[in-house]
């Protein structure tokens, strides 16, 4: 199997590093704006380098993962819906939900498969978390609490440009919840705070937020989100039903220190970012993909999920700014 990079930043680098070792991935193409970083991954994994995305839609690839930043991510899935060749996106499929609803309208009806990037999907705890309660293990959910906490705030431009840190950060949260669950979410309420860097309040964001949302089943989510917790990258979650209650992410490199006398958990290095949180869940995610390229399963998370993600998104943007609760119907517009 034949896999185009497109972007080879941070994230990009990365999904080429995990590609290049799977058994099924016979061959790299990348391309990047930036020749060097380009020039970069080619020698390290042994990859073709393309001089353009159209180059590299040419270049006989038989799927895509795009990289890019936000603001190419449309015209890019676009473009390979219309060489036919299956696509991997990171989240979000755009910097708006308009656009995002642009490119679901141009998607629909196609055959070619679109994949976006939400790794938590993939990751052991979180799949675990899902099939007990497709069982009924904890019987009627009532309470679930999901957290993500970064050890340290993105840089300024990042922030700037971002789109704020419920559309950027807690969307993962959302979108779990969703997938867990297997619920919706018909209304949120959402509060926000700056006890941290100067920039993150005057790009008009908040550096830590709460939100409530009450899914269709009247189930209560509480979502917990910051740009500063100094012992490291924290994503959990908890869900607590009649007969059960069940957790995602405790173990040993749990950032988190207990006080009770005697209690010696958790004992390993906390995590520190998340790419060594979710190394697993990105390998089993781009594994994943290789099998939507071959045909032999549809896409895990489809563009229409991860609008689903964006709708919660913005409704506790407007919710903050508003001072109120919002219901999902307010903001979605399909």
């Amino acid at each position: 199997m034949r896999i185009g990079i497109l972007g080879l930043g941070r994230i990009g680098a990365f999904h080429a590093e995990t590609l290049s070792g799977l058994d099924v991935v016979e061959s790299l193409v990348v391309t990047d704006p930036f020749a060097d970083a380009a020039k970069a991954a080619a020698e390290r994994f042994g990859a073709e380098v393309a001089d353009s995305p159209e180059a590299l839609l040419a270049a006989g690839v038989d799927g895509i993962v795009v990289a890019a930043a936000t603001d190419a991510h449309p015209a890019l899935i676009l473009a390979g819906v219309e060489a036919g060749v299956p696509v991997f996106c990171e989240k979000p499929v755009a910097k708006t939900m308009t656009e995002g609803v642009e490119v679901l309208k141009a998607v629909e009806g196609s055959d070619v498969p679109v994949q976006i990037g939400y790794n938590r999907r993939f990751d052991a705890g979180f799949v675990a978390a899902r099939a007990a309660v497709q069982a009924g293990e904890l019987g009627t959910l009532h309470t679930v609490r999901s957290t993500t906490l970064d050890p340290a705030p993105p840089p300024a431009a990042y922030v700037a440009a971002s789109g704020g840190i419920f559309r950027d950060c807690s969307v993962h949260d959302f979108d779990i919840i969703r997938w867990v669950t297997g619920r919706e979410v018909s209304e949120v309420y959402a509060v926000g705070g700056n006890r941290g860097a100067d920039y993150i309040r005057e790009a008009g964001d908040a550096d830590t937020t709460g939100a409530v949302l009450t899914l269709d089943d009247g189930t209560i989510a509480v979502v917990s989100n910051s740009r500063h917790n100094g012992r490291g990258h924290d994503v959990r979650m908890e869900l607590h039903g009649f007969d059960d209650s069940i957790a995602v992410g405790l173990e040993n490199k749990l950032p988190l220190r207990s006080v009770e006398p005697g209690v010696t958990f958790p004992a390993g290095t906390p995590h520190d970012f998340f790419m060594d949180r979710f190394t697993a869940a990105y390998r089993a995610e781009l594994a994943a993909f290789t099998e939507v390229v071959s045909g032999t399963r549809p896409s895990p998370c489809t563009v229409v999920d991860a609008l689903e993600a964006g709708w919660i998104a913005e409704a506790c943007t407007l919710s903050l700014k508003e001072h109120r609760p919002v219901r999902i119907e307010e903001v979605r517009t399909v």
